[in-house]
Order: structure tokens, then C-alpha cells, then sequence
């Protein structure tokens, strides 16, 4: 595949739900407002997209308990962002001088609670085949489903090995099912010693183990219909020894400037 000068180098990635009887309001402030004024509009963030999980999808998810997601079943709304490569820094400084600003100015909402919110760091992609729409694309490009997996290394495997025998034993399956555009790995980004976060509540869980591997995988379909396929992505992690499999969670694009969905949460 081609490369081009605009590459990925980090992904905000926050997995929100909203507080029983605000879906709707909660639906349309994000789309509407904080989307942009909290995210889009910032220095380096150069893509973004939203997902939602109902209840039918988030009955899919596994394993039954998870330091992702606690309760397995957390987190209706997801929003994926991308940052440019060697700029996350400048967008994070950004960020947090933001997030204070709209929340002095009343554009907060506080009828909402993080499930787990994040800055990971891009490691790899693969591709299902040779022409797929990239990596840097494919927010914009609006596949109607993503797969949301996390993996964490066995004791004694070390981060490398842990990814290799992914793309290895694991990934090629995954990529071989109808539908299945692309699989990425992202690394948690490194926290600054000693910076506070200036977020003005509580961003969910800790994620697990800070060597987890949070993977995304890009599906051009409903995501429940290829779902076996994770079933034996995880399948085939859990027999190999290299790794655990965390969390494992379907999601639909958002259908923007509508509230499908926002009725079927829970």
C-alpha cells in the first residue's frame, strides 16, 4: 500500500455511557457540540468518528468480566479520534486548557459517566487485502461496524513477542472473515510524570495491564454477523499461552445527526 505524509500517531479513544433517561440529550450535545469545540477542532486531530453499542450488541461481549469495562457491559457510545504523528503532545496541552475552558462556559454535561477514556499509541495495522482503505481513512470512511478487542501479554511475554504472535496466529483468521477490513494494535500512551489530569470527572477504568494491546478492527458490515469470528480470535487467543484476552465489544457507526439507538441502551 502507497504512503502518504499524513500518518497516524495516536488515538483519543473514550467509551462513554449516558445516565438513564439523557441518552437523547447526551447523543445530541456530543454530536453537536462537544465532538468539535472538545476534540476536532484542536491542533494535530486530524479525524474523528462516533460508535454506538445497544443493548443486542453489547450482549455479545466477553469475556463476562473485564478490567476494561467494568461491568462488562459499560460503555454505550465510543468516539475514536486520530492525532498526527509526533504531535500528541501539542494536542494534549491543547486538550486540557480546552476541556476547562467549555466547562467555565457551561458546554460541560455532566449527566454521563466514562466507561474508559484514553490516548493509545499506534503500533501496527493489517490489512485484508492490498488496496483496503487505509488506516488514516477510515474514520471518515464510515464503515458501519468496529470490533473493539484487548489483549494483555502472559507472564514472561514481553510486548514485542505478545503483538508478533498476534499477527501471527490470531490476526490472520480475523482478517480472512467477510467484511473484515483491517486490524490495528495501539499501546498505551506514556503518562507525564507528574501531570494531573484536568479532566472535570472521573475517565473510567485503569484498562488493565499497562502492556495491554487495545485493537481495533474496521468491519464493512454488521458487526454481529462476523462476531463468531472474534469468538474465535479469542478462542485461539486463550489456547495459545501467549496472551489473555480482556475485552472483546461490537459497535455501530453512528448514524450522525439522527438519535438511532439512543432507545435501545440498555
Amino acid at each position: 500500500m502507497d504512503e502518504y505524509p499524513v500518518r497516524i500517531g495516536s488515538m483519543l479513544f473514550t467509551m462513554v455511557d449516558p445516565h438513564r433517561g439523557s441518552e437523547v440529550a447526551y447523543n445530541r450535545w456530543y454530536e453537536r457540540d462537544h465532538f468539535y469545540a472538545g476534540c476536532m477542532i484542536g491542533p494535530w486531530l486530524f479525524s474523528g468518528g462516533r460508535w454506538v453499542a445497544p443493548r443486542s450488541l453489547k450482549d455479545l461481549r466477553f469475556p463476562a468480566e473485564s478490567p476494561f469495562a467494568e461491568p462488562v457491559d459499560a460503555g454505550s457510545y465510543l468516539s475514536t479520534y486520530w492525532i498526527h504523528e509526533d504531535h500528541v503532545d501539542e494536542h494534549l496541552k491543547w486538550a486540557g486548557e480546552q476541556v476547562v475552558r467549555l466547562y467555565g462556559n457551561g458546554r460541560g454535561f455532566d449527566e454521563r459517566t466514562h466507561a474508559h477514556t484514553g490516548i493509545y499509541d499506534l503500533v501496527s495495522v493489517a490489512y485484508a487485502d492490498e488496496d483496503a482503505v487505509p488506516l488514516e481513512l477510515s474514520l471518515d470512511h464510515h464503515f458501519p461496524g468496529l470490533g473493539v478487542v484487548v489483549t494483555e501479554p502472559a507472564e514472561g511475554v514481553g510486548a514485542e513477542e505478545h503483538r508478533r504472535w498476534l499477527e501471527s496466529e490470531a490476526v490472520p483468521g480475523l482478517l480472512a472473515t467477510d467484511g473484515v477490513a483491517s486490524w490495528s494494535s495501539w499501546a498505551k500512551h506514556p503518562s507525564p510524570t507528574g501531570q494531573r489530569s484536568r479532566s472535570p470527572m472521573a475517565l473510567g477504568t485503569d484498562g488493565g495491564s499497562e502492556d495491554r494491546l487495545v485493537q481495533l478492527v474496521f468491519v464493512d458490515a454488521d458487526p454481529a454477523v462476523a462476531w463468531e469470528s472474534f469468538r474465535d480470535f479469542g478462542r485461539t487467543v486463550e489456547s495459545g499461552g501467549a496472551a489473555r484476552l480482556t475485552f472483546a465489544a461490537p459497535f455501530f457507526g453512528t448514524n450522525v445527526g439522527t438519535d438511532d439507538h439512543a432507545d435501545r441502551l440498555w
